[in-house]
């Protein structure tokens, strides 16, 4: 069955005091696009986490963004104290001599090179990391192709729905284009008769039957009904098959409106047209909804 490239999916995790949320949003795009976004202490998953999501989505684009809930801040910076208080008794020497005395802030000493470092965390701390993100990751990967899913199921009715209109459209112009020729041979030979009445002449019948053979020359769809008909089967097929389908069945619905276009052109009935612009419209609905299948 068909999946939607619209989704979305989260998880949370936890490991050593530090809190956070996974969530993964993808939209349509015609091709496969990734956009990571993680905190500092987590970028050097940035790759592996790439990769995953390569590896389980295969068109849309993909936004994934890690926020951090909750964490130890000794998890995230490491002060140097013992350089901060020589900075402090030195500056508390010069303020006791200073007029008038000045105040220290600490505040503007932590901005002081070698102050407040990030924390380089052990290789078994990165392995931990490493293990809880990527289980996150896949949970939230898990819900995203559930919610993705649920949306091709929905469309797949839809384009069933839209398929079966054409279906019985394409029947009634095929009953109908039998008929169109006979009317057009009873309506030229009854107007023929009218305007050679007055010089009491009579038509030929093979002229009469040569007009009417080029007119059911020009104005039969007989192949394009039939070719209509087996893109419709192919759009069917596809869309109950486990491929990937998004980039087929744009292909095939392109050809569907190729042939539809052909058949109103060609046709010379104002039924048949109107059910030919109920067709290109379906078609028009099919167009959409294909852009979103994955």
């Amino acid at each position: 069955m068909i999946n939607s490239m619209t989704g979305y999916g989260e998880a949370q995790g936890e490991v050593n005091g530090l809190s956070y949320i996974v969530e993964i949003k993808t939209v349509n795009n015609r091709y496969l696009k990734t956009n990571i976004k993680l905190p500092e202490p987590f970028l050097f998953l940035e790759d592996q986490i790439d990769k995953l999501l390569r590896a389980s989505i295969s068109r849309g684009t993909v936004n994934y963004t890690m926020r951090l809930k909750s964490v130890s801040p000794n998890l995230l910076i490491n002060i140097d104290e013992a350089s901060l208080k020589q900075y402090i008794e030195r500056l508390n020497n010069i303020a006791t001599s200073a007029s008038p005395k000045c105040q220290i802030d600490i505040g503007s000493l932590l901005t002081l090179p070698g102050i407040v470092n990030p924390v380089v965390p052990d290789e078994k701390f990165v392995e931990q990391i490493r293990q809880k993100v990527i289980q996150a990751t896949n949970e939230a990967l898990e819900k995203l192709k559930q919610m993705r899913a649920a949306e091709g199921a929905a469309m797949a009715a839809d384009l069933k729905q839209q398929c079966d209109g054409i279906h019985a459209d394409l029947e009634q112009i095929r009953a109908r284009s039998g008929i169109v020729v006979q009317e057009y041979q009873a309506a030229l030979k009854k107007r023929v008769d009218e305007l050679l009445a007055s010089a009491n002449l009579k038509l030929d019948a093979d002229t009469l039957a040569r007009e009417v053979a080029i007119f059911a020359e020009k104005s039969d769809i007989s192949e394009e009904i039939i070719r209509l008909q087996s893109h419709l089967q192919q759009f069917e097929e596809t869309c109950s098959s486990n491929e990937l389908a998004g980039r087929r069945l744009d292909f095939i619905t392109q050809e569907m409106l190729r042939e539809a276009n052909t058949i109103a052109s060609k046709a010379s009935d104002t039924e048949i047209i109107h059910w030919v612009v109920d067709i290109k419209c379906r078609i028009d609905r099919i167009k959409e909804q294909v852009q979103n299948v994955e």
